[in-house]
């Protein structure tokens, strides 16, 4: 059954995509804790794919949580992974490739699902950040960036895998700011962004509205999508 494709903001960098197959993939899921996040964990009874960029709590707080409570498939990296069993109990046959987590280049299939791990700028405390291009199986292709800096070869990420909606970071201090977002968008060129990673603290950018004017000016031809959290934005 093909059904519509949802793209739903939880709060901070954490989202909940569904495919138009029905697959729930859920990206950096922080619910504990987390101001800006609309739900509990109780609230979450479906996830097939779950993926973490890094290991700092307000991006893998609630992964193997969610991972036991649904029995879906992680998606990080060897030593994240491994902390997540070894720590908190999660299952080898709940980790991608048997147990062993993937690297920044790989790409895996989870449930007609292909998801690529990128680099990404930042730091963790186990293996290093990252980001996801998931292509779902219409075709539809999203990239989520974790929490990064800018970075040069995100031209190349856009020419590889043409990308249909761009989840970006705009607060600044840890992660891009708007300036360094709004580049992000003219290298990437996708077509539409959703901006992320912001109000959760006071330390952050707490309105998008400076990172949209400059989407307008600098790539008009990109859909700017500001989502409260919560709320979901159905691709066309």
């Amino acid at each position: 059954m093909v059904s519509e494709v949802k793209v739903k903001w939880l709060g901070h960098a954490f989202f909940a995509v569904t495919s138009s197959q029905g697959r729930v993939i859920l990206m950096d899921p922080w619910i504990e804790g987390n101001p800006s996040c609309p739900i509990k964990a109780q609230d979450i009874d479906k996830a097939d794919v779950i993926m973490v960029s890094h290991d700092h709590f307000d991006h893998a707080g609630d992964a193997v949580r969610l991972a036991q409570n649904t029995g879906a498939m992680v998606v990080a990296q060897p030593e994240t992974a491994n902390r997540f069993k070894t720590a908190l109990g999660l299952a080898d046959n709940q980790v991608v490739n048997a147990g062993f987590g993937m690297n920044i280049g790989g790409t895996v299939e989870v449930k007609g699902i292909n998801i690529t791990m990128t680099q990404a700028f930042h730091s963790s405390e186990t293996g290093s950040p990252c980001g996801y291009i998931v292509k779902i199986e219409n075709g539809k292709t999203f990239y989520h960036a974790g929490d990064t800096g800018l970075f040069g070869t995100m031209k190349e990420l856009g020419e590889i895998y043409p990308i249909d909606v761009a989840l970006l970071p705009i607060g600044g201090c840890f992660t891009m700011d708007p300036v360094q977002a709004a580049k992000a968008v003219e290298l990437l060129n996708p077509k539409v962004v959703i901006p992320m990673h912001f109000k959760t603290f006071p330390f952050l950018v707490q309105e998008p509205g400076g990172f949209v004017n400059l989407i307008q000016n600098k790539k008009p031809g990109v859909k700017t999508i500001v989502l409260t959290p919560g709320q979901e934005y159905i691709l066309e």
